[in-house]
């Protein structure tokens, strides 16, 4: 069971600045945690990829940030949250290759491939919300076979 190690952070995602002070607080937390530079960097573009949906699917919303404890690992989890039209069909828009045409062009997908755990939560007319968490020191999940 992961428990919240505290440090725990809200940020508004309301415009393309927003966006830059997402990324920006995503890095420093992550560096922060003890993730090395590459690791840090997947965290930081997953989680571009999710602010930016929030923000152009979502109508805005917020991000937010905990540290993670699991005995002696540490890890990192994001919470992005909106109340837009939500996502009809989550099988299609976690599904390789569909895009809106918007975005870095990971979608859903992409980003669920640059972390260790990846939740989402959505249906038309109630928002949506995506959790993913990374750990330090972990090795990537396996690529799904399709």
């Amino acid at each position: 069971m992961h428990t919240a190690a505290g440090s725990q952070a809200r940020l508004p995602i309301r415009s393309d600045m927003d966006l830059v002070w997402v990324r920006q607080h995503v890095r420093q937390a992550a560096a922060q945690t003890g993730f090395g530079l590459v690791d840090q960097t997947k965290l930081v573009t997953a989680a571009s990829e999710l602010a930016r949906n929030t923000l152009v699917y979502g109508g805005g919303g917020t991000m937010e940030t905990e540290q993670l404890a699991d005995g002696g690992a540490r890890g990192l989890r994001l919470t992005f949250a909106d109340e837009g039209p939500g996502i009809a069909d989550l099988e299609q828009a976690l599904s390789d290759g569909f895009t809106s045409g918007e975005g870095l062009g990971l979608g859903l997908g992409g980003a669920r491939r640059l972390v260790h755990e990846f939740g989402i939560e959505s249906a038309p007319g109630t928002g949506t919300t995506v959790r993913v968490a990374s750990w330090v020191g972990r090795p990537p999940r396996p690529r799904e076979e399709s």
